[in-house]
C-alpha cells in the first residue's frame, strides 16, 4: 500500500471528524490521563487494516503504543483481542472512531471476499473486485479484497482498456464494425495495455475474438450460456463472468469454466464488521 496515499486518507478522515479538536475530551479528560484500550472482535472474520489502525492513532499522537496481535488476511474469532493501544487518554479517544470506521469496513470486505473465495475452491476461477468502491477509499478497499484472498480488477480508467456495452452501442449506431474499431484501438495504445470487452449475447463474441482482445466479459449470462461462451471462446481469451453473482450462485458460475468472476458487492454493499474498542 502506498504510504503517502494511506497517510492522506487517514489525515482527511481525522480532520473531518475533529476540524477544531475534540471539544469533549479536551475539556473533560485531564491532559495527564493515560489508558489502555483493546480492539476486540464482536464477531468472527478476516482482518484487514493493520496499517490503518497504526496510522490513525499515530497521526494523533506518535507516542502512543499500538500493538497488533493479528496480521492482514488472518482469521479471528468473536472475543479475540486484535490490538492494544496505550498512552494519552485524550489521543486514544480522539482517534478511536476513525480507526474503527476504517477497520470495520476493510475487515468486512476481507471477510466477505474470503467467503467468495472459499465458495469456488477447487475451480480455476478467481474472484475479483470492481471499480464500485467508496470514493477516495479505493486504495484501502482494494487492499482489503487482496487480504481476503481475492484479486483486483483494473484500478482506474487509465490502467486498461475496458469496452463496455455502451461503447459498442455507440459504434453500432455509427455503422462502425466492432472488429475494425477494436483493431484500430489496439494500434493506438501501448502493446502492454490489456484490452477487455464486455458482451451480453453469444452472437457478439466472434466479432470481438476476431480483434484479438485479451479478455471477454460475459455480462448477465445464464449458466447455460456461460458454458457456451467458454466453449466458443475456447481459450483464445480470458473469460470473465459478471452480473448476478452472489454467494448462492458463485460456485455454479465458477463451474462453467470461466477464468474470472467479478463481484461488485465486495465493496459497494458491505455491512461493517462489529469490532469495538474496550478500555482495559
Amino acid at each position: 500500500m502506498i504510504r503517502s496515499s494511506l497517510d492522506a486518507i487517514v489525515s482527511a478522515a481525522l480532520k473531518e471528524d475533529a476540524p477544531w479538536g475534540d471539544i469533549t475530551s479536551e475539556n473533560l479528560v485531564p491532559a495527564t490521563a493515560v489508558m489502555t484500550a483493546r480492539l476486540v472482535a464482536r464477531e468472527p472474520g478476516v482482518f484487514s487494516g493493520v496499517e490503518l489502525v497504526k496510522t490513525a492513532f499515530h497521526q494523533v499522537d506518535q507516542t502512543l503504543s499500538v500493538e497488533l496481535f493479528i496480521r492482514d488476511g488472518a482469521a479471528f474469532n468473536a472475543g479475540d483481542t486484535l490490538a492494544t493501544i496505550t498512552g494519552s487518554a485524550r489521543a486514544i479517544l480522539r482517534a478511536e472512531r476513525i480507526a474503527l470506521n476504517f477497520v470495520q469496513r476493510t475487515s468486512a470486505i476481507a471477510t466477505l471476499t474470503a467467503r467468495y473465495v472459499d465458495a469456488i475452491a477447487g475451480t480455476k476461477a478467481r474472484i475479483v473486485d470492481t471499480r464500485k468502491t467508496t470514493p477516495g477509499l479505493r486504495l484501502i478497499e482494494r487492499q482489503a479484497v487482496r487480504d481476503g484472498g481475492g484479486f483486483n480488477h483494473r484500478s482506474t480508467l487509465s490502467d486498461a482498456v475496458m469496452v463496455k456495452d455502451n461503447h459498442l452501442a455507440s459504434l453500432l449506431s455509427e455503422g462502425i464494425s466492432v472488429t475494425e474499431a477494436l483493431l484500430a484501438l489496439r494500434a493506438k495504445i501501448p502493446h502492454t495495455t490489456h484490452i477487455e470487452v464486455e458482451v451480453d449475447r453469444l452472437d457478439q463474441i466472434d466479432a470481438v475474438l476476431a480483434a484479438g482482445v485479451d479478455t471477454i466479459m460475459l455480462d448477465n449470462f445464464s449458466l447455460a450460456d456461460l458454458e457456451k461462451g467458454v466453449a466458443q471462446i475456447a481459450g483464445r481469451a480470458l473469460v470473465e463472468a459478471s452480473g448476478g453473482v452472489n454467494l448462492n450462485t458463485v460456485a455454479d458460475i465458477a463451474r462453467t469454466g470461466v477464468d474470472i468472476i467479478s463481484v461488485g458487492a465486495l465493496t459497494h454493499s458491505i455491512k461493517a464488521l462489529d469490532l469495538g474498542l474496550d478500555v482495559a
